[in-house]
């Protein structure tokens, strides 16, 4: 980002007693009015900038609502950004017409003067009459995606959004750090560089080229669940059934994305673990192109999956690049014999030409990752040898096999 700083934001939910749903619903209903009462300013003033805005609207935020200083500073600027949001569109098109902005969704910013996380789990949240503390709802696994920013000094905490949707309140923890230089960048023409594997697939989700296998069994199995059930639900036809049909699809959401993360995360180990300074997949337009036996539901979990290593790579100063898998599930790594009868059953690879027998995934994901090591041999600026990533070692074009120390 043009800031310097990587953001990403964790989503949880607060656990809330009654009183405590009560003094937030109060806080969203007067954040909503201070926005609205600087957006009006701002608007009969032509005024878009946050200070400037914060100056002019500041004293009747603070007379019209409930809300306290910090908070009634947050509302200016957020009403700042959206009027200059609209001024923006307005410049890239004179004759487009535009309205002043209006709030109305059921959300309140916090920042670090309103809000603090603590260790234990639990957070203290501005509101209208005092703080509130309440404990987060978060995975049982220490390797859900939120923990990896709540425990990791690096990452800070920035403005947060607290919601209301459904009944129910999601905290949306925004969190930030310095943007590490790319590894590829730091190193020089005449460095080695290793690259990382990956094969998408079905029995596994994720395959890597040092033998890391991420089982999608148990994905399968709670989305065919989810299926079950909300196809009775359906069937049943009442509000009731339709309610609990949305309670479903978030449980199922937050299922899926926290899934998703833990194995991100089990891939970015892997490139860390070899020293790995890209990260190879093959390009997820061909997915769609491979239906059947793909279907939707394991697209939108692949390009969901390498969405997430995309921005945890960043964090890593690690490259993420796409390859065309053409074939990669029929070429022999061994002896690079190319034939649809190597691949004699779903999960089996036995070549034709040198007999060589090996899990198709694996087969996969060395295949993705040798792609691009050979591509890299096409830059005609590249005077080192690029190298795949193999469990014991690492192979490249021009010495063969090189085993780990």
């Amino acid at each position: 980002m043009a800031d310097g700083y990587l953001r990403r934001t964790a989503i949880t939910r607060p656990i809330l007693t009654d009183e405590q749903q009560d003094l937030l619903d109060v806080s969203i209903n007067e954040w909503k009015d201070a926005c609205n009462i600087s957006s009006r300013i701002g608007w009969d003033t032509g005024e878009t900038r946050k200070t400037y805005l914060q100056d002019l609207a500041y004293d009747t935020v603070l007379e019209e609502t409930h809300l306290g200083s910090q908070h009634a500073i947050l509302a200016t600027h957020q009403a700042a950004a959206a009027l200059d949001g609209v001024d923006a569109i307005e410049n890239l098109d004179e004759h487009y017409k535009t309205s002043r902005p209006e709030f109305t969704s059921n959300t309140v910013k916090y920042d670090t003067r309103t809000m603090t996380l603590f260790d234990d789990g639990s957070v203290s949240l501005s509101t209208v009459e005092g703080r509130i503390r309440c404990d987060l709802n978060l995975p049982d696994e220490e390797d859900g995606y939120q923990h990896e920013y709540l425990t990791d000094d690096e990452w800070e905490v920035t403005e947060s959004t607290l919601s209301k949707r459904d009944g129910e309140y999601y905290l949306h923890l925004g969190f930030r750090k310095d943007k590490p230089e790319k590894q590829v960048e730091t190193q020089g023409d005449d460095e080695d560089r290793t690259v990382l594997g990956v094969d998408l697939g079905i029995v596994n989700i994720a395959t890597t080229s040092t033998a890391h296998f991420a089982s999608g069994r148990e994905l399968r199995h709670r989305h065919r669940e989810f299926e079950r059930i909300r196809g009775n639900l359906q069937q049943t036809g009442t509000q009731s059934a339709h309610r609990t049909i949305r309670q479903m699809s978030g449980r199922e959401s937050r299922y899926l994305r926290d899934h998703l993360h833990q194995v991100a995360n089990q891939i970015l180990e892997e490139a860390r673990t070899h020293d790995c300074e890209y990260i190879a997949f093959e390009n997820l337009k061909h997915i769609r192109e491979r239906a059947p036996p793909v279907k939707e539901f394991h697209q939108w979990a692949h390009r969901q999956l390498v969405d997430l290593v995309e921005y945890k790579a960043e964090a890593e100063g690690i490259s993420v690049e796409f390859v065309d898998p053409k074939n990669t599930s029929r070429r022999c790594p061994e002896c690079g014999h190319t034939s649809k009868g190597n691949r004699v059953r779903q999960a089996e690879f036995e070549c034709e030409s040198c007999g060589a027998t090996q899990n198709a995934d694996y087969v996969g994901a060395k295949n993705v990752g040798w792609r691009y090591v050979c591509r890299g041999l096409q830059s005609s600026r590249r005077t080192g040898d690029s190298q795949l990533a193999l469990k014991s070692g690492t192979v490249t074009p021009n010495r063969g096999f090189v085993p780990s120390d």
